[in-house]
This record gives structure tokens, C-alpha cells and sequence, in this order.
């Protein structure tokens, strides 16, 4: 938690080790970025992608933990920023004919979610 001043302080959750690829993460987080907590829970609710659950679970958490700690309302809450980064990809091989191997790249996501509470 950085305090930004008396009336704004800025909370963060992070999720590490998604199973997601970031490519598809991004397409659903940039969707979110700069909307209040309310709407992107709305937003995320419809929206028909895996990274939605992921994301709406983020911010629940960010949001909880805002609520508990500082006694801030959810509905005073907004996304500020949004990161999606990629981490290491898991690689294993696809066997194929004549013995040989073709590497697979499992990718992996990172992803931070930084609120702003505005009063």
C-alpha cells in the first residue's frame, strides 16, 4: 500500500503463476483499466472468457483487502493500473513421427491490479 495523500491511498493485488497465457489476459484487462470496482465486476460478470474469472477473483481480493485493513467502501474503489506481465513458461514435447520432438510452451502470467480509492 503506497499513500498517494490524506484522501487517496492506492492498494494493489497480485497473482502470480496464471495459467493463462498474457496475450489473453491483456484482451480482458484493458477492458477493466480505469473503470470504477463496481463496473469492472459488472463488466467481467458477462464477458465469456476463462481470464474474466481470474481477474474478477483479483479484485475481489484487492477490494476485501481494502475493506478490511483500511475500512475503505468498495464503491469508493477505481482500477488506476492494470499489468499483465509474462513469467516463465512451462516447455514440454509433443511426440511426432519418426521419433522426433516438438517443443510446447506453456506460457504463465503475472498479473497486478492497482485501486485508488477517491474520497
Amino acid at each position: 500500500m503506497n499513500q498517494i495523500d490524506d484522501k487517496r491511498k492506492e492498494f494493489r493485488a497480485i497473482a502470480r503463476n496464471v495459467r493463462i497465457s498474457p496475450h489473453k489476459l491483456r484482451k480482458v484487462i484493458d477492458q477493466v483499466r480505469g473503470r470504477s470496482y463496481e463496473e469492472a465486476l459488472i463488466l467481467l460478470t458477462f464477458m465469456p472468457y476463462k481470464a474474466c474469472k481470474v481477474i474478477e477473483k483479483l479484485l475481489r481480493s484487492g477490494a476485501a483487502n481494502a475493506n478490511h485493513n483500511f475500512g475503505i467502501k468498495r464503491s469508493n474503489l477505481y482500477i488506476s493500473k492494470a499489468i499483465v506481465d509474462q513469467g516463465p513458461a512451462i516447455k514440454r514435447f509433443r511426440p511426432r513421427a519418426q521419433g522426433r520432438g516438438y517443443p510446447i510452451r506453456k506460457p504463465i502470467s503475472y498479473i497486478t491490479v492497482v485501486m485508488v480509492s477517491h474520497s
